[in-house]
């Protein structure tokens, strides 16, 4: 059974991005609890004093005894806490107010344990592909993760969600049966590069070609300047032909 922890919360009569900010920056943070048939009531919560309430476990689901200042304490599952992505400051938490009698659906984790036979000996690659599954269970039953032993799977086995071992009569499953939660691949062939030999190193030889025809197309172009150079004195000798004509 998750352990039942108490926290205290004070009513919030706004809400809004402006409030959410200057809660923040006073040390506090905005909260909302919601129950079946019940109109969700916006709170607002001490950072520090939550922080230790928990212990370290803000991210479990965890049954609180939430006492709102001026209200009945109530039977609440911790549903959801964000955090800021670089400080790991809470942002914002969902309460969940529950019966203690009456069952709910709950997302809990999934952790193998063990090595499969499959990896260990056969050079397998285990992939954990469910991370949680969906149960309907008392408050009471919610525990921090369901612990699968997968040491018996070979290359190619699979576990599936509807062979994870649970008591029947805490827990129904809500998951299809057939969802694959983990299973023991073939290894990967690793990637042969290929080899390098005299015939790869043939493309410089190749460039040098080209740059070389290239280099001869300016010669030939700088090689017809001259000629048009030469066509000049000619036309000079032509002036003394016209003087002696006057004479």
């Amino acid at each position: 059974m998750a352990k039942s922890i108490k926290v205290v919360a004070e009513a919030r009569a706004s809400a809004g991005t402006g409030v959410a900010r200057r809660l923040r920056r006073s040390g506090q943070f905005p909260g909302i609890v919601y129950g079946i048939g019940k109109t969700p009531c916006p709170v607002q919560l001490d950072h520090k004093l939550f922080v230790s309430a928990l212990g370290g476990h803000i991210n479990e689901h965890v049954i609180l005894d939430l006492e709102i200042k001026g209200q009945d304490v109530r039977k609440v599952l911790l549903q959801d806490v964000q955090h800021h992505p670089i400080t790991d400051q809470v942002l914002h938490a969902d309460f969940h107010e529950i019966s203690m009698t009456e069952k709910l659906r709950i997302e809990i984790p999934v952790h193998l344990v063990g090595d499969p036979v499959g990896v260990t000996q056969n050079g397998g690659v285990l992939e954990h592909l469910v991370r949680e599954i969906t149960v309907e269970c008392l408050p009471t039953d919610i525990v921090e993760a369901f612990n699968v032993d997968v040491t018996g799977l070979q290359i190619g086995d699979k576990l599936f969600a509807g062979g994870i071992a649970l008591d029947a009569a805490k827990y129904t499953l809500i998951t299809s049966k057939d969802l694959a939660v983990a299973s023991v691949s073939a290894p990967r062939e690793e990637e042969v590069k290929p080899e390098v030999t005299a015939e790869t190193t043939a493309e410089p030889e190749v460039i040098k070609e080209k740059k070389e025809e290239g280099e001869g197309e300016e010669a030939g172009k700088a090689g017809g300047k001259p000629a048009a150079k030469d066509a000049k004195p000619a036309a000079k000798d032509a002036k003394p032909a016209a003087k002696d004509a006057k004479k």
